[in-house]
């Protein structure tokens, strides 16, 4: 474990009461590698129960789709979903056609639908349409709380970190009785650091994207949750990530709690200090689970292959 604050019990981002999460795995054949995972703030009707929310954004070379929106209103009135770079609008037609399927939404018009992505191309045939609108769907249907599948799983498929097989990653901790969990969809360059120290099988790799999302139980207002998004950053950095020119570097951040007052700026360091731990550790589970992988590189047309990180 990183870091000095304990984790729950799922070490998951599911520790935070009412978070579900779904993925939907797609290795077919030689050349599909992808998939898509959906994060679920609590099991009722999102858009009529809306929770406040929070995103910063270090490198803005990403497709963060809603991001406008949480930005200027500070809630979050969809789920979460997670894909590949070129399967954002089959996404947000996913999420858009959930949304309107919800008990209580029958004269719904407009909707916030928010979709992160990484590219994950070099062990994927990307210009292939996957997943497909219903296998989005799947991934929502998916969602469940308790303990989450990690690295070459849902939109982790087919990721790539530090020149190894990257993927889905997920770390939790307690601070003062409330809990804080962050997932990971890494894909993203820069050379390995594990406790601080630098990784020999790792390479220096360039560019990639990595968005993270955290939850909390904590009373954080929109303007809390954006502060605590922003230090997710901190933990990508102890891992050594390039932080380069071709990076999208995103976090969004929501908070469980509704109804009840924000904790006040000062007391907000014990949860900052947890957001990094959080955030180093899911970057590291994600490589330690993702494993070796052979796919198909759709920039070269050419077979690719990626090892796991091994201890």
């Amino acid at each position: 474990m990183i870091g000095r604050f304990p984790p729950g019990r799922w070490n998951a981002i599911t520790d935070v009461a009412g978070v579900a999460v779904g993925h939907v795995t797609l290795i077919e054949g030689e050349r599909t590698r992808t998939g898509a995972t959906a994060i679920l703030p609590h099991p009722g009707n999102l858009f009529a129960e809306k929770v406040p929310a929070g995103i910063s954004v270090l490198n803005g070379f990403g497709k963060f789709a809603g991001v406008t929106q949480v930005q200027e209103l500070g809630q979050l009135e969809t789920p979460i979903l997670l894909t590949n770079t070129l399967a954002v609008g089959r996404a947000m037609q996913a999420l858009v056609a959930h949304t309107l399927d919800q008990p209580g939404n029958a004269r719904v018009t407009s909707i916030n639908a928010v979709v992160g992505e990484t590219n994950d191309s070099r062990l994927n045939d990307i210009r292939a349409p996957r997943p497909t609108l219903a296998e989005m769907r799947m991934a929502l249907d998916a969602a469940r709380p308790g303990p989450v599948a990690e690295g070459a799983v849902g939109a982790g498929t087919g990721c790539v970190a530090f020149g190894m097989k990257g993927g889905i990653g997920t770390a939790s901790r307690i601070v003062d009785r409330q809990t804080l969990g962050v997932l990971v969809q890494a894909n993203f360059g820069g050379s390995l650091r594990l406790n601080g120290r630098d990784w020999p099988g790792s390479t220096a790799d360039k560019d990639g994207s990595i968005v993270i999302i955290l939850a909390t139980d904590a009373p954080l207002d929109a303007r809390g949750l954006t502060r605590l998004a922003t230090r997710a950053f901190g933990g990508l950095a102890r891992t050594g990530a390039a932080l380069s020119n071709g990076s999208g570097d995103y976090a969004l951040a929501f908070s469980t709690a509704r109804g009840i007052p924000s904790l006040p700026p000062e007391a907000c360091s014990p949860l900052f200090e947890a957001a990094i731990e959080a955030t180093e550790e899911a970057i590291v589970n994600a490589l330690l689970a993702a494993g070796d992988m052979d796919g198909w590189d759709a920039g070269q047309d050419c077979p690719s292959h990626y090892p796991g990180l091994r201890l």
